[in-house]
């Protein structure tokens, strides 16, 4: 939690939590609920931005009984998906700035102040998602399905030049099947650098994010890209159609791309160093 003044009320100490960060102009109210139904939302302005925050108990956050609950999918679950759908609705009619689940502020003073100092970045970032969405692209691989491909491609190659003789032919095809790895790999970067470059012609931006693997490949393949894309929402249908066509011509070869969106713009957020934490 950053620094300051934690609120007492009766011995229970509350905080100030921090949803997003909209413009003043076009965010005038917002209603719903927050995390809990005990506190409602609530604006703070500063200058040309508003702060959506709401009121919570610092102890569900800060301390070692918080840091047990938030391992605890069962208690995090609802609120983050409270925290998201905040955000959304502040979506709907202004560009935000996401604050990350559980940013807390120990007083509304050390909100401001914090905004004052961030005021110039968080500006900045606002006049850049204005009429902009974040689009998650992911992309799999059916490993077996693209060696195949490789292999078929490799032995096209060679042609008349394998050996007549069965049992020499045998060891031919292995020793070009040994090599099928690092092509595949070839293949593969040079076809995502390839997908980026058509996918950006519809986009701003693009963040490589983590590759999360949750575990053995699935029927579907292993997870190999993970990509974030600013996107105008002018371009939004030409961006998924182009998706959708770079599908039909790879997924027959095991690659497959999987787009969702539009989501909060976390991966383009600026650097807030002395935030919330």
């Amino acid at each position: 939690m950053a620094g300051g003044r934690v609120g007492t009320v009766g011995g229970v100490m509350f905080a100030t939590y921090l949803y997003c960060l909209a413009r003043s102009g076009a965010l005038a109210a917002i209603d719903g609920p927050g995390l809990d139904a005990e506190h409602p939302l609530d604006l703070i302005r500063f200058k040309d931005i508003v702060a959506v925050v709401s009121t919570v108990r610092a102890d569900d956050f800060v301390g070692a009984p918080a840091e047990a609950r938030m391992s605890d999918l069962a208690w995090v679950g609802p609120r983050a998906c409270g925290h998201e759908a905040v955000i959304e609705r502040a979506m709907r009619v202004s560009p935000v700035v996401p604050a990350r689940f559980a940013a807390l502020f120990s007083s509304r003073e050390f909100l401001a102040a914090w905004l004052d100092a961030h005021h110039d970045a968080i500006s900045s970032a606002l006049d850049r998602f204005a009429d902009h969405e974040e689009w998650a692209v992911k992309g799999t691989l059916d490993r077996r399905k693209a060696e195949a491909r490789s292999l078929d491609a490799a032995l096209a190659r060679q042609g008349g030049a394998l050996s007549s003789s069965p049992g020499r032919r045998y060891f031919e095809e292995r020793r070009i099947q040994a090599g099928i790895g690092q092509e595949l790999d070839a293949w593969l970067k040079e076809v995502s650098a390839g997908i980026a470059r058509a996918l950006l012609g519809h986009a701003v931006e693009l963040r490589e994010r983590k590759v999360v693997s949750g575990g053995a490949p699935n029927e579907a393949g292993a997870r190999i890209l993970n990509w974030a894309f600013l996107v105008p929402r002018g371009s939004v249908g030409d961006f998924g159609a182009l998706v959708q066509r770079i599908n039909a011509e790879h997924a027959p070869h095991g690659l497959v791309l999987d787009l969702s969106g539009p989501w909060p713009p976390y991966s383009f957020c600026p650097s807030l160093d002395s935030g919330p934490s």
